[in-house]
């Protein structure tokens, strides 16, 4: 999103849990379109409340699981915010080979690439190599 936005807006990366290292597939199929998210952590929900992130400074929360997309739901009870869900391919567990590993990576991948244009608009950043 930083990457093809800027400083449009500001962005946090949250999850159900904050426990998940970004993996290597991901890391590889993201430096494949020149992103480097290697240093990339994902805070819970909660431990962005305990770092002062307030939910209500945000207009949006974008779901990619049925499980973020509950807490988010659960959590905006009490915050004005929109919630949107994108049912994007899980890959993790797919494919037998290293390249079909990857195959599904790329895909899911290109689907948030896709998604992200779709609601916000071609990039208005240079886009990597």
């Amino acid at each position: 999103m930083k990457s093809f936005y800027g400083q449009r807006a500001y962005v946090q990366s949250a999850g159900v849990r904050n426990d998940m290292e970004v993996d290597g597939f991901s890391i590889a199929v993201c430096q494949e379109v020149g992103l480097e998210i290697s240093r990339h952590r994902a805070r819970s929900f909660e431990e962005m409340q305990e770092w002062g992130d307030d939910l209500g400074q945000f207009d949006l929360i974008v779901a990619l699981s049925p499980a973020s997309q509950r807490m988010a739901l659960e959590l905006t009870r009490y915050h004005h915010l929109e919630v949107e869900y994108w049912p994007i391919l899980d890959p993790t567990g797919l494919g037998e080979t290293r390249e079909a590993k990857l195959a599904a990576y790329r895909q899911t991948r290109d689907q948030i690439r896709d998604r992200m244009i779709a609601r916000f608009g071609p990039p208005t950043e240079p886009e990597a190599p």
